[in-house]
């Protein structure tokens, strides 16, 4: 099959496009998938690099998304049949430990993210337990079918399990160009909240406008807390969406009202930061890690994108053999939503 593949953690070069890679085997319980399509994340980025917290089995395929048609199906699969157009949940939690028994499936004891800590879904045919397909809306197309699981389950869970983001709030959406927060403006727009949104250039914050956002922020040219005390009266906001770490996690602290709360799901700048404990229980403000998301969240989602009530913004579709250059479109910054990638 095609594939792209690395066999040691590295810089771009170390991605190889290999056309005739063995095909993958299923077992009793799996199905092989034909990828239609798929898309980068920067999670990618960071497993190709060696991230520690990915032990990516290699040589590896990259690809935490994916869309495509059943082509096999083991002895033991059912509910499923061959030529079923599928989506493959990114987030695979074993769906038996006691935190998957509570319903807190991205804690799971045995949570893994495919084509992190398994083979994903940049080649050909990619491997999949049946327990983490299901059935893609005939509504959408391949493409958007694998621009929005891994990011709009994350921001889904961030905003509204984490957060409880409510009708009439402020929220604040940091590094809103990209693929999740593209998927923070629609959703916070979804259950009425009021979206600032902070970026980098005039051009995205048209975008983000047009995917809904009421005000907006160039960091590059002002200062962000002096600018949320203007929208908000000097209030602050209710809740602040954060995925950048270091580089603004205390502004993003100084930016919320009393009582608010500041949801993060990762460190794109880092993983350490510096934090005044007292500003955070004299505000008694409240910090909330969050990771990935539930399989119900996951088919709430799809089902919300099958009637378009969110719709995934894709920058531009590449076919599978050119994913050097998407990743440094990523990487140059200039991405508005996700890069899909075609098989």
């Amino acid at each position: 099959m095609k594939a792209i593949v690395f066999y040691e953690p590295g810089g771009i070069d170390t991605l190889k496009y290999e056309e005739n890679y063995p095909d993958p085997q299923i077992q009793e319980n799996e199905v092989l998938v034909r990828i239609k399509a798929t898309s980068l994340n920067h999670l990618d980025i960071w497993i190709r690099n060696g991230i520690p917290a990915y032990k990516a089995p290699m040589p590896h395929i990259g690809g935490c998304d994916g869309a495509g048609i059943i082509e096999r199906m083991g002895s033991q699969v059912t509910g499923f049949k061959i030529g079923d157009e599928v989506i493959i949940s990114p987030s695979q939690p074993c769906f038996q430990c006691e935190f998957c028994r509570m319903g807190e499936e991205s804690t799971c004891l045995n949570f893994k993210i495919f084509g992190g800590h398994t083979q994903g879904a940049f080649a050909e045919y990619a491997v999949v337990s049946s327990t983490h397909v299901f059935p893609k809306p005939k509504s959408i197309s391949f493409e958007e079918a694998a621009a929005f699981p891994l990011v709009y389950q994350t921001a889904w869970h961030m905003l509204i399990n984490r957060a409880k983001l409510r009708p009439g709030e402020t929220v604040l959406i940091l590094g809103a160009s990209s693929g999740i927060g593209t998927a923070a403006i629609q959703i916070a727009k979804l259950v009425s909240a009021k979206v600032i949104v902070a970026t980098s250039s005039d051009r995205k914050l048209a975008l983000c406008k047009e995917l809904g956002a009421d005000e907006g922020i160039d960091y590059t040219q002002a200062d962000l807390i002096e600018r949320i005390k203007g929208l908000t009266q000097g209030r602050g906001v209710d809740v602040v969406f954060e995925h950048v770490g270091p580089a603004t996690f205390d502004k993003s602290i100084k930016s919320l009202s009393k009582n608010g709360r500041l949801v993060f799901c990762g460190a794109t700048t880092g993983p350490e930061v510096k934090i005044d404990l007292r500003y955070i229980y004299s505000r008694q403000l409240n910090i909330l890690g969050s990771m990935s998301g539930t399989r119900n969240e996951l088919l709430r989602i799809t089902e919300l994108v099958s009637q378009g009530k969110l719709k995934p913004k894709i920058h531009s579709i590449h076919p599978l053999k050119e994913i050097k250059q998407a990743e440094n479109i990523m990487e140059s910054r200039q991405v508005f939503g996700k890069l899909v990638l075609t098989c």
